[in-house]
C-alpha cells in the first residue's frame, strides 16, 4: 500500500467515531476486501450467505437467502449500527427490505450503505455525466437497481439515517480480473466503435465505503477509476503483460450471433462516468486511477500469475 494511504488511514482512524456492529448483507467480493482492509473500526462484524457458510476469517456468518432468515442473524440486527448492502435485488424487489425491514427497522442504524451500479444510468451515447445525469436503465438489472436505490433511500428518510448510494463502476482485482479470463480461455475483444467502459479496482471500492461509513454519507456516488476506454484495451494490454496474444477481435455482428445475453447486455448502453465527487465529497485518493495500474498491481502481488507471464500463459 502507498505510504500515502497510509498516512491517511492514520488521519482518519484518530479521528473516527466508534463503530461498534457492522452487519454485511450479501458477504461477497466487495465486502470481504472492505472487511479485510477496514474490519479493524468495528467490534463485531456479521456477514450473510445465501448457502452455505463460507469460511470468514473473524466474521460471523448466517444464512439469509433472500427469503428466509437465521433467527440468529434477526438478533445479531438488532446489535447493528452500520449496515453494508451487497445483495443483488431480485424481481419481487430489494430482498433485504423485503425479509428484514423489520428488524432494521428497530436497529440502532448509524449509517447504511448500498452498493448499486453505473446500469442505472443506460445510454448517453458516450457523453461524460456525473450523479445528476439521468437514470434510464437499458437492462432489467438496471432498472432493479434503480429501484433499490430508491427503496433504501426512502427507508433511510423514515429512519433519519444516511443512506450512501455507491454506484460502481466494472469491479476488478485479485482473482477477478482480465488476466483470470485470458488464462480460463474466456476473455473476449468486441468491436464496437465509440464504446467505452468504466472500471474500479476493488480496493478503491473498500474506500470509499469506509469512507461513506466515516463521514456518514448521505447520497449517491460514482465510484469510477478516471479512465473510460474501450472494453477490449483492458484485455489486450492484460495479454501483454502476460506475454501472450489476445483474443481475436470480433464484430459487434457475430458476437451478438455467439456470446450470450449477458455478455452483450453490457454493450447496450455508453456513458463517460465523471468521479469527482468521490474524490470532493468522500475524499477518496485513487489507488488505481486507471486499469493499467491496477492489472500491473495485480500482476507484481500473485505468483500463479507472474508463473504464467513467464512461461507466455502456457499450462
Amino acid at each position: 500500500m502507498p505510504q500515502r494511504m497510509h498516512l491517511t488511514l492514520a488521519v482518519l482512524d484518530a479521528n473516527v467515531a466508534p463503530m461498534s456492529v457492522l452487519l454485511c448483507i450479501g458477504l461477497g467480493y466487495c465486502a470481504r476486501h472492505y472487511t479485510a482492509a477496514f474490519g479493524h473500526r468495528f467490534q463485531r462484524i456479521v456477514g450473510t450467505s445465501r448457502g452455505v457458510k463460507p469460511q470468514a476469517d473473524g466474521i460471523e456468518l448466517f444464512v439469509f437467502d433472500g427469503v428466509r432468515a437465521d433467527e440468529s442473524l434477526r438478533a445479531a440486527i438488532a446489535a447493528c449500527d452500520h449496515l453494508l448492502v451487497s445483495a443483488a435485488p431480485g424481481e419481487a424487489g430489494d430482498p433485504v427490505l423485503g425479509a428484514l425491514r423489520t428488524e432494521l427497522s428497530t436497529a440502532p442504524l448509524q449509517s447504511i450503505v448500498y452498493l448499486s451500479s453505473l446500469g442505472v444510468y443506460g445510454d448517453h451515447g458516450g457523453a461524460w455525466i456525473d450523479e445528476t445525469a439521468e437514470t434510464v436503465p437499458a437492462h432489467g438489472r438496471g432498472g432493479a437497481r434503480l429501484a433499490a436505490e430508491r427503496a433504501w433511500q426512502a427507508f433511510g428518510r423514515e429512519r433519519n439515517v444516511p443512506v450512501a448510494v455507491l454506484r460502481l463502476a466494472g469491479i476488478y482485482g485479485p482473482g477477478q480480473n482480465a488476466f483470470v479470463r485470458l488464462l480460463e480461455g474466456r476473455a473476449h475483444r468486441i468491436s464496437k466503435p465509440g464504446h467505452v467502459f468504466n472500471r474500479i479496482h476493488v480496493a478503491d471500492i473498500a474506500q470509499a465505503i469506509d469512507a461513506a461509513f466515516v463521514r456518514r454519507f448521505d447520497g449517491i456516488v460514482n465510484v469510477t477509476d478516471d479512465w473510460p476506454a474501450p472494453p477490449g484495451d483492458q484485455i489486450a494490454f492484460a495479454a501483454s503483460l502476460l506475454g501472450i496474444d489476445p483474443p481475436p477481435e470480433l464484430s459487434f455482428a457475430e458476437a451478438e450471433r455467439t456470446l450470450s445475453a449477458f455478455v452483450m447486455s453490457f454493450y447496450r448502453g455508453c456513458a463517460r462516468v465523471r468521479n469527482d465527487r468521490l474524490k470532493r465529497m468522500l475524499g477518496v485518493a485513487l489507488q488505481y486511477p486507471t486499469y493499467r495500474e491496477g492489472l500491473v498491481a495485480i500482476l507484481r502481488s500473485d505468483d500463479a500469475l507472474r508463473r504464467a507471464a513467464a512461461r507466455g500463459g502456457a499450462d
